[in-house]
């Protein structure tokens, strides 16, 4: 409620809003103000009073301004008179206050009283007389035409407006008014405007008066007295039709006047009527031109209302019109009556007599319009009950002659500019069967005038287009007549004498829908209405067939359940129910005359209809029946001389003769063979028989022997075959064949098909008479006719039928006895198929036809031949025991189906087709591995019927087999494959391929994989994809069961390698294949690989990184590699196979294969192997057998087992950084050939022992676990490789702490001991680096460690021992006290000293290090002898100042023997030698400048500067310089100190 106060807000202030707009002087705006005003006020319910009068106020003095423009007036008057609705009363008051005595009041006013008196009826009748009175006084002031036409509006207006109170005034809401005084009103009005305006008025004046003409006369018809001045003012009307515009409005007055008659019951003159009923006809019928569609409307309604009032002056008026000959008279007076019956008028009914005799008046009229108006009131006329017994027959048989006339004319040759009449007997022929698809016969009085005479349409040829219609009336009134039956005693309804029409006989009804019942074969409904009515005719047809029809006709129509049945099906049964009927009947006389009469029926179908066909073997069969064997032998002498009597005279006497010979062999061969002798005479090669244009010829003698073999009875044929018909054929053919005597070549095609027919006919016979014991004597013979026929043929074009018919006559001959052998199949066969798959394209072919007709010719002989090919194909497959020779017929389509012209492949695949599905019974042991390999690939062919008959063919594969995959999907997704999206394609090819690979015998996946490698090599871009994914399906499926078979498999593989790398995509599907076998066979693939010969060549790497590719296996390959690996390594050495395998896990590594899970096996192994290598060479082995193609420039290496195997641990290692388990050596690339020497081994090993990460202490661990073994290896090498592997990782706290190195240690110590130098050198070395990883366990061992390494101090064959074992030395020393080296101090510095000469740079640089530690141990037992040590190396120590080695002569520079030096050398400044003094001051110089600020402090340096002043002074010159240069020195030093601080 609240939304609807809302509402009425926005509406009142919306026209407030417009109402001050109102106000405005802009005129041009209140045209749309008053739109919107009136589509608001009539969408208001309740409008505020003040708004109602403001708005009456403005609406009505714009209504009146005439200077606003006149659009806007008038909307203006249409707020006014809406307004109305809100309050009548204001609105009325302002009109009338506008509208007064003896003034011409404004137009808009008049207007606005005459529309509210049709809107506002009931309101308005109160106000109207003293509106009537006023406006009598203002007509005679109007002068202008638009003010005459306001008036004759307003009297229009006014008149409706009282003529639906006169006729309601109970409706209306107040006491009754006198009407009298109203309409005396309106007649004065009327009067003065029919006396001074009608006249002279103008066209516009005239169609105002008109418009209010007619709701005029028809108010005061109410008054008697008034009625005669108001009927004698239609003739002015009637005047009136002139012109088409004003038609329409006079023929709606007269409809108003002529409605009122018949309310007000007035009498129309006779005159009147006449003159009413011409008029209007005229506007119905209008000749001149056509009339406009309303006014033919209105005309036709007033035709209605005057067929209801006076009935027989308009069936009198109408005859004497349809008398008159006249088109469209005729035309519009018989549309008008069949308005008139669909009206029902019931008056009208009385005159059905009249309307029945009026209808044959035209009935002879040729003119279409009238034919089709006549037919389309008599179906009016059935439709409403207006058909009588006695005179409707003929309106019935109308409809039936004009569908024949129709008919007719349309069969005869049309002349030039005709199209309209064809046009129009096309309409009369639809129509008139649009009629009796209508008509119901069991209307009133209907069956009375259609029983029995309807039955006279059945037999005529020319009414067969009305058979379906026909059939169905027939069967209504049969049927309602046994309902009756059934339901009385006796029925009258179809009891009614014919008359003078002539029934047909029973013969001639079942010939007749014995022949359309063959029409039920193709769908047709009067196929199916005949034999419906053969169903219920069985009385009248023979009384002995009521039994035998009411079991057989059920049976029979149960193949038309839903659907068409078989041609041959449907016509076999119906020729079997023929022959049982006559059976039955068993009346010769009966039998003949039926014959007689399919006989006399041959003009009533063309040749190549579907039931002439019929109709010549239903005569056939009616001869066999006929007991009389001397008509049956003059039937047949008649057509052997007279055939053209049959129409197509060789097939029509070819069907006869046959279907006769069923009963009466011995009669047709008989009468045929007298015939043939008897004409022998006047036979040649190319004529007849006989002379005559229309007479047999000797070819269609041959035919008809055929014919006779093929219907003959199985148990008489055999006997007369080779005598009586094979040689007669033959003797024809031969006959046919020769000129003056001689044979030649013959071309006659028609000779040649008719040979073929009679020969295929032939065979067909013998092989249905089942008798296994015959022999076909002339089998060979006609094979090898047959074969020449087809060789004869040109390669280049398909005109002739030849091929497909020897093509099936070879098919039943090969089925006969004697059987042939292999090679005589495979030679037919292959001549077949040569001769018919290299025809060009098809489209290519149906050019040659020169018209649309020749080129369908061409396409039906093309798919004809290749059905015909097929279908040998299949029988001489599957009629064979064997499986091989099955498969070797076969084999005959490969070429052709990898052909590379694609209308070769559909061919073949069309062909393949047909031998592969439709429940074939294939040999015991079939084998279709090879095949579903060779046919798979086409799934994705270019071609859609290519791929859609290699899925059905697949499909059939496995049901030859006895294995039925899921079919129902199967087919569904063959649907799929007509697209022509490769995508697609491709994705539903490996659907099938995963639901079909299962299924395949497993002995014969290596044939399907055979050759689906094949195809992988040899086929276009898309099969050979599908074929890879079906290789791939297949081992996905069955790869687990193929062990035995992997060996067979692999090496296949191997051998397509080679070519299939030219291809890029078959390669990759190959590798797939292998990586698939490898997933379920990994060790054996990888055996099987790893006999590769060395260096593994381009191919046999891309199948290792294949492999390692294979994420879900690549792990169970490297897997495999290092558990072969490390058998092969068990004993330390490494053989080719070792090789091998590390060649293999390069491959596989570089490929990206992590190693994280394996990594310490794989590196421990692959570290022994380059340990057991190093410094082998070992050739390679020798070359498989397998096919190769090397690139040019690829040569045979000889194979380096060290290199080979440093490079697979340098892919390893680069893996293993990328996964984060080792680092970059400090080595670098350095590294592997530090390696790869066997005299720098160890160093590689070192530095490869700094890159394993800390971080990963798990993976180093579980590799020293691995490693351990190889301390003590029975190969030197090996032990050396471990050694110096563990010498780095000794210095690794984390190791230590972790892993076992307790052990280790032990064994260093004990290879410290070594005969091999390298060994001991890295055994030392992994000793002195304990003292990092373990110091307290260099402090637990000290003894047994320092006694190891002193002895390698006595090594002076190998320096880099002895280096080894000074280095270790140092890094043990700083561990340990002076009391725990006190045993070993003497002999280390002895041996020590003897170094600081070496040549070898790291010998000295080490020695003099380690001699700066042993200074930190002299304490107090050792210390008088170190310092005499000292003095013994003093020369060394101070020459080697200056050693050419920088890092020597910076060790030289310990602080601590510089020390000791500064001390001892003050006693030599008071030598007495000037020599002495000179080298001691140097010696001091030197060892201020090469002393460390912390040693600079604790030098004495008063006591120094005062010696080395004293020695200023000194007399030698030398020493003066010397003293004053280690013055200078010390000065400075001094100056760095106090800077520094």
């Amino acid at each position: 409620m609240t939304q609807d106060m809302e509402e009425s807000a926005d509406t009142f202030g919306d026209i407030n809003l417009t109402l001050g707009m109102l106000n405005m002087e802009d005129n041009m705006s209140k045209e749309d103000i008053y739109s919107h005003l009136t589509s608001v006020i009539q969408n208001t319910d309740i409008l505020d009073d003040a708004i109602v009068q403001r708005l009456i106020y403005y609406a009505s003095k714009d209504m009146r301004d005439t200077n606003i423009l006149r659009e806007t007036r008038m909307l203006a008057g249409e707020v006014l008179v809406s307004l109305a609705a809100h309050d009548f009363n204001s609105v009325m008051y302002e009109v009338q206050s506008n509208f007064r005595i003896l003034e011409l009041p404004n137009e808009f006013i008049v207007l606005a009283l005459a529309e509210l008196a049709t809107s506002y009826v009931s309101q308005s009748i109160p106000f109207m007389m003293m509106t009537l009175l006023t406006m009598q006084t203002m007509l005679r002031l109007a002068e202008e035409e638009r003010m005459k036409g306001v008036f004759c509006i307003a009297l229009e207006k006014f008149s409706k407006a009282i003529y639906k109170y006169v006729n309601h005034w109970r409706d209306f809401p107040y006491p009754r008014l006198d009407a009298n005084r109203l309409s005396d009103k309106i007649f004065m009005l009327f009067r003065y405007i029919m006396e001074k305006w009608a006249p002279i008025t103008s066209p516009v004046q005239t169609l105002a008066i008109v418009k209010a003409h007619g709701p005029t006369v028809s108010l005061l018809l109410h008054r008697e007295d008034l009625c005669e001045y108001a009927l004698d003012q239609v003739p002015w009307l009637l005047n009136q039709y002139k012109d088409k515009e004003i038609d329409f409005h006079v023929t709606q007055s007269l409809k108003q006047i002529l409605t009122a008659v018949v309310l007000y019951d007035a009498a129309l003159p006779k005159g009147l009527r006449k003159t009413i009923f011409i008029n209007l006809l005229h506007q119905v019928c209008r000749v001149s031109e056509p009339p406009v569609k309303e006014n033919e409307i209105e005309a036709s309604s007033c035709f209605l209302i005057l067929a209801h009032s006076n009935p027989a002056d308009l069936m009198e008026f109408f005859d004497e019109q349809l008398r008159n000959n006249n088109e469209t008279f005729r035309t519009g007076i018989l549309t008008l009556l069949r308005s008139a019956i669909n009206a029902e008028e019931p008056k009208l009914r009385d005159y059905i007599t009249s309307i029945e005799r009026t209808v044959k008046v035209v009935m002879g009229d040729l003119s279409i319009k009238v034919r089709n108006s006549t037919l389309l009131l008599i179906q009016t006329m059935c439709e409403k009950c207006y058909i009588e017994a006695r005179e409707g027959w003929p309106l019935i048989d109308y409809i039936f002659s004009q569908f024949a006339m129709s008919d007719k004319n349309l069969e005869k040759p049309m002349k030039p500019n005709s199209h309209e009449d064809e046009k129009g007997e096309k309409s009369v022929r639809e129509l008139s069967l649009e009629v009796l698809k209508t008509l119901d016969p069991l209307v009133i009085g209907m069956p009375q005038v259609l029983w029995p005479r309807i039955l006279t349409f059945v037999v005529p040829a020319e009414y067969t287009g009305t058979l379906d219609y026909l059939f169905n009336i027939i069967r209504s009134l049969i049927m309602a007549e046994e309902r009756k039956k059934n339901n009385a005693q006796e029925s009258t309804a179809l009891v009614i004498s014919t008359g003078a029409v002539k029934l047909p006989s029973p013969q001639q009804l079942l010939a007749r829908l014995l022949v359309i019942s063959m029409l039920a074969s193709l769908g047709k409904l009067c196929g199916a209405g005949a034999i419906g009515l053969l169903k219920i005719l069985p009385e009248i047809i023979h009384p002995k067939l009521v039994d035998l029809w009411k079991t057989r006709l059920p049976e029979l129509l149960q193949p038309l359940e839903g659907k068409n049945t078989s041609i041959v099906l449907w016509e076999t049964m119906l020729l079997q129910l023929l022959k049982e009927s006559l059976w039955k009947i068993s009346d010769i006389a009966w039998t003949i005359q039926l014959s007689r009469d399919f006989n006399q029926q041959m003009n009533s179908y063309s040749n190549t209809s579907l039931e002439k066909k019929f109709l010549w073997k239903a005569l056939g069969t009616t001869l066999a029946s006929c007991q009389d064997i001397d008509f049956v032998s003059s039937q047949i002498k008649e057509f052997l001389i007279a055939p053209n009597q049959l129409g197509d005279q060789r097939q029509g006497i070819t069907s006869i003769l046959g279907y006769c010979a069923e009963n009466h062999l011995d009669t047709v061969l008989k009468v045929l063979k007298t015939f043939q002798d008897r004409e022998k005479f006047f036979m040649n090669r190319c004529k007849g028989i006989f002379s005559g244009k229309k007479s047999l010829t000797k070819t269609d003698v041959m035919v008809i022997y055929g014919a006779v073999a093929l219907h003959a009875p199985k148990g008489q044929l055999l006997t007369r075959l080779d005598q009586d018909i094979v040689s007669q054929v033959l003797f024809l053919y031969g006959q046919c064949s020769q000129v003056l005597g001689m044979s030649v070549m013959n071309k006659d095609m028609d000779l040649q098909m008719s040979f073929t027919r009679s020969i295929t006919e032939i065979g067909i016979a013998v092989q249905d008479a089942e008798d296994q014991g015959f022999k076909f004597s002339y089998k060979e013979v006609l094979l090898g006719y047959m074969l020449d026929f087809i060789r004869d043929e040109p390669l280049d074009s398909l005109a002739s039928p030849v091929r497909w018919k020897a093509l099936i006559a070879i098919r039943y001959l090969s089925k006969l006895k004697p059987q042939l052998s292999l090679n005589d199949h495979l030679n037919i066969l292959e001549e077949t198929i040569r001769r018919l798959l290299p025809l060009p394209p098809l489209e290519k072919l149906k050019d040659e036809g020169e018209t649309d007709k020749d080129k369908e010719h061409i396409h039906f002989l093309y798919e004809r031949s290749m059905d015909a090919l097929g279908r040998l194909l299949r029988t001489m497959m599957w009629d064979n025991v064997k499986a091989e020779d099955c498969q070797e017929m076969f084999n005959l389509l490969r070429m052709w189906l990898v052909s590379q012209k694609d209308w070769e492949r559909e061919r073949a695949f069309q062909i393949t087709t047909q031998v592969l599905t439709n429940d074939v019974e294939a040999p015991e042991h079939f084998k279709i591995g090879s095949l579903l390999g060779l046919l798979a690939p086409h799934f994705c062919d270019t071609l859609p019927t290519i791929r859609q008959a290699a899925a059905s063919s697949t499909i059939g594969l496995f049901c030859i087999k006895g294995i039925h995959p899921e079919v129902e999907r199967l087919q569904d997704l063959q649907e799929g494959l007509q697209c022509d999206d490769v995508q697609v394609q491709i994705k539903i090819s490996s659907k099938i391929a995963k639901i079909v690979s299962k299924l395949i015998p497993n002995e014969e996946i290596l044939m399907f994989l055979e050759e689906t490698l094949d195809g992988l090599e040899t086929l276009n871009p898309t099969c050979t994809k599908a074929c890879g994914i079906w290789m791939v399906a297949a081992l996905k499926e069955q790869g687990a069961a193929l062990e035995e078979q992997l060996l067979e498999i692999l090496n296949m593989i191997y051998y397509h390698m080679p070519v299939l790398r030219q291809k890029e995509e078959s390669f990759q599907f190959m590798l797939e294949a292998i990586s698939q076998i490898a997933s379920f066979h990994m060790d054996a693939v990888v055996a099987n690989l790893l006999q590769k010969p060395l260096p593994f060549d381009r191919d046999t790497k891309t199948l290792w990184k294949a492999l390692a590719e294979n994420t879900a296996s690549s792990g169970k390959l490297l897997r495999a590699l290092t558990d072969k690996l490390e058998n092969e390594l068990e004993d330390d050495v490494a053989g080719l196979e070792a090789i091998s395998v590390a060649c293999a896990m390069y491959e596989v590594v570089s490929a990206g294969t992590p190693v994280t899970s394996l990594y310490p096996e794989v590196f421990t192994l692959l570290l022994k192997l380059v340990s057991c290598t190093l410094g082998q060479k070992m050739p390679t082995s020798t070359f498989s057998r397998r096919r190769r193609v090397m690139p040019q420039g690829e040569r045979q290496q000889t194979a380096d087992p060290c290199r080979l195997s440093i490079t697979t641990l340098k892919c390893v290692q680069a893996q293993a950084m990328k996964e984060g388990l080792a680092k970059e050596s400090d080595e670098g690339d350095n590294l592997w050939t530090l390696l790869s020497s066997p005299s720098t081994h160890h160093v590689g090993v070192c530095a490869l022992a700094r890159s394993m990460a800390l971080w990963q202490h798990g993976v180093i661990l579980d590799i020293m676990e691995q490693l351990f073994a190889s301390l003590t290896s029975s190969s030197e090498n090996y032990r050396i490789t471990g050694t110096a592997f563990f010498s780095e990782l000794m210095k690794e706290p984390i190791l230590w702490k972790h892993g076992n190195l307790r052990e280790v240690l032990i064994l260093m110590d004990q290879s410290a001991w070594d005969s091999n130098a390298i060994l001991r050198q890295m055994a030392i070395r992994g000793l002195g680096n304990t003292t990092s990883g373990a110091p307290h366990k260099v402090k637990k061992h000290k003894q047994i460690i320092l006694e190891s390494i002193i002895r390698g101090l006595y090594h002076l064959a190998r320096t880099e021992v002895v280096c080894e074992s000074l280095k270790a030395l140092k890094k043990i020393l700083e561990l340990l006290t002076d009391r725990d080296v006190s045993f070993y101090f003497k002999e280390i510095v002895l041996q020590t000293r003897t170094f600081f000469e070496d040549e070898q740079d790291d010998v000295r640089l080490t020695a003099i290090f380690l001699f700066e530690n042993l200074a930190s141990l002299t304490g107090r037992r050792w210390k008088i002898f170190f310092a005499e040590e000292i003095k013994k190396s003093m020369i060394s120590f101070l020459l080697h100042l200056w050693d050419p080695n920088p890092k020597i002569g910076t060790a030289k520079r310990n602080q601590e023997i510089l020390w000791i030096l500064h001390t001892h050398s003050f006693t030599f400044f008071s030598s007495n030698w000037e020599m002495i003094r000179s080298a001691a001051v140097k010696l001091t110089d030197a060892i201020v400048l090469n002393l460390t600020n912390q040693y600079v402090q604790l030098l004495d340096k008063e006591q120094l500067t005062t010696r080395l002043q004293a020695l200023r002074q000194d007399p030698c010159i030398s020493v003066q310089r010397a003293a004053e240069a280690a013055l200078q020195t010390l000065l400075r030093r001094c100056r760095e100190i106090s800077i520094l601080l």
